[in-house]
């Protein structure tokens, strides 16, 4: 096959080496690194993956803060044409052990925080053949770079699996959605078009490097020849430090991160007019705190890991309430329950269609034939576009309902089923509140087995030894019986009107 119309990240990284060699490309501390080492690491990998003899599509688990590895596994595994799983480190390990049955990767790559989790893994799945430890004293990983740079790259088509993040928990467990090298690079255009990236740019790595949109804009500002500079922790007087003396001109925001950067803002002076975007979702009266004191913008938008990452933009007071205006790269539409199309004005589902849709869920061939019927991407997601063709987002469908407590996704379906496991719970109803701290927050609704008593401090103890500590519930109320509809089933609507 002809692979002339084929672009990948690691042509990126090679172009970039060549026109942009000297330019910055990654900050960590004290270690900068230019494009033509980017270039040189990379590749360096690339080779001693490839001595690994690992086959086309081979799936590498990636369990790890904030670190260059990510950048050199994006490079290697476009080299490759293998797949990276993404995984998020605050997941429980029986929820990181899901992840790792359901794509089976060869190699798991973690941090010293993560070793002892990886180490569990590694014993218990037969197929991880490697493990390695990437910010310690592992010579086995500093010996995957003891290699010449590769000479040959393994053809990938446009649509092959180059990223898989788990993020919908439908029909019971998180699903894999599957990302291609085309999704994420058509992905950065857009954003490099809509945030102005170029090689002068630099942007703080503030959001995990396992998150979609952490993703979007640590390869946006790759691409754009620009600086990433890479944080592997949030702490919020070091986030202004680096502001300061790396000149940050980008970064992205959940809450409460703008809310604990302005406090600490306030106990001491920084220079932050080097700023031009914070990117993300919060509360209005906290952005318009931050752009008083900064002189940025606060832009907000709409998004989903299977679009991958964000399709509409806007700064945040340029129409409130809104997501923003739709990509030149997206096509959405608002429909009834029967695909229909809604006139403007109207609200109903979310439906994309383009280059930016994913590949599908890993191993869920019936959910992706649901998702994607009908040539379109249905988010389960409510959407209204008013006549100017902003995106207002409404809600979700109850079948996708999800809770998002600092840009996290957490369904209640998952919180309910870790709570119903303590003997002392009859009844659960789990929803999103507003929460001033976290924008949302999980609120659980539970009656009690007869001859029990349970604090609440101690149910939600109980829910975070099971699930994510971001998954437990924030607040609980308990009552003597949940009502139910006419069929026994909770009624969902009515506990939530009573108790939001």
């Amino acid at each position: 096959m002809n692979d002339f119309h084929n672009l990948s990240f690691f042509d990126i990284y090679e172009k970039n080496a060549l026109y942009k060699g000297s330019s910055k490309a990654i900050s960590l501390g004290t270690r900068e690194t230019t494009y033509s080492e980017l270039f040189s690491q990379t590749s360096s990998l690339a080779n001693g993956l490839k001595n690994l003899n690992l086959a086309k599509g081979t799936r590498i688990a990636v369990l790890c803060k904030n670190h260059p590895l990510f950048f050199h596994l994006f490079g290697a595994a476009s080299a490759l044409n293998l797949t990276l799983v993404l995984i998020n480190r605050r997941l429980s390990i029986d929820e990181i052990s899901h992840i790792i049955e359901d794509t089976t990767p060869s190699i798991i790559f973690s941090d010293k925080e993560m070793a002892d989790h990886a180490k569990i893994l590694k014993a218990s799945f037969s197929f991880l053949e490697h493990s390695y430890v990437v910010d310690g004293d592992d010579t086995q990983f500093s010996d995957l770079y003891k290699n010449f740079p590769i000479k040959t790259t393994v053809p990938c088509k446009p649509n092959d699996p180059f990223v898989i993040i788990h993020t919908a928990a439908m029909q019971g467990k998180p699903r894999g959605a599957v990302l291609s090298q085309e999704n994420i690079i058509l992905s950065n255009q857009q954003i490099i078009k809509a945030f102005d990236l170029n090689e002068t740019k630099a942007y703080l790595n503030i959001l995990p490097l396992f998150h979609i949109m952490g993703v979007n804009l640590g390869l946006g500002i790759l691409q754009a020849g620009g600086k990433n500079i890479i944080q592997d922790k949030f702490d919020p007087p070091k986030t202004l430090e680096l502001i300061q003396e790396q000149k940050v001109n980008i970064f992205g925001s959940f809450p409460p991160i703008l809310s604990n950067l302005l406090d600490a803002a306030k106990e001491n002076s920084y220079d932050l007019s080097s700023l031009e975007i914070a990117a993300g979702i919060d509360m209005p009266d906290t952005v318009k705190e931050w752009e008083s004191n900064t002189d940025s913008k606060f832009w907000t938008m709409y998004g989903q890991t299977e679009t991958s990452g964000l399709i509409t933009f806007t700064e945040y007071f340029d129409k409130p309430g809104s997501a923003g205006i739709i990509s030149t790269l997206a096509n959405i539409k608002i429909s009834d329950d029967f695909d229909n199309l809604l006139p403007v004005g109207e609200t109903g589902e979310i439906l994309i269609r383009g280059p930016l849709v994913f590949q599908g869920y890993w191993n869920a061939e019936e959910l992706n034939s649901h998702t994607l019927r009908g040539g379109w991407h249905h988010t389960g997601d409510f959407g209204m576009i008013d006549s100017d063709g902003y995106l207002f987002f409404k809600g979700r469908k109850a079948e996708k309902e999800l809770i998002k407590p600092g840009g996290e996704n957490v369904f209640p379906a998952e919180v309910e089923k870790a709570i119903i496991q303590h003997e002392a719970i009859k009844d659960v109803c789990v929803f999103g509140v507003p929460d001033k701290k976290f924008g949302e927050g999980i609120k659980a609704v539970c009656s009690l087995n007869k001859g029990f008593e349970l604090a609440k401090d101690d149910l939600i103890k109980f829910t975070g030894s099971l699930i994510a500590g971001y998954k437990k519930p924030r607040y609980v109320e308990f009552i003597n019986e949940l009502p139910k509809t006419d069929d026994g089933s909770i009624d969902r609507e009515k506990i939530k009107e009573q108790y939001k």
